[in-house]
């Protein structure tokens, strides 16, 4: 599945617009490689990393795809949530 598609279906992003921005401005890694494009292909397992607006760090794993655009209760299903950090703590700790 498309990771704009992902985000989007996953409730993760707004807009899919708004998936399609993050995954290109190169702020989103897959597997801790460094994602630059919307088509970047996601599949179950993959560890999904990035910078919320908030200054956060999340970090996801994708549990399932999901088919549809559902109500958050089934999109929260599709992945997990390893961890947030938050950036300004990370970066004192460096």
């Amino acid at each position: 599945m498309r990771l704009d598609k992902f985000l989007w279906f996953a409730r993760i992003a707004k807009t899919r617009s708004f998936a399609q921005a993050l995954a290109a401005r190169g702020h989103l890694r897959i597997d801790g490689r460094a994602i630059d494009r919307a088509a970047a292909p996601v599949r179950v397992g993959n560890i999904l990393t990035f910078a919320t607006h908030l200054g956060r760090i999340r970090t996801l794993r994708v549990e399932a795809l999901p088919i549809r655009r559902g109500p958050p209760s089934e999109a929260q299903g599709c992945y997990q949530e390893l961890s947030t950090a938050n950036v300004s703590q990370e970066r004192a700790l460096d």
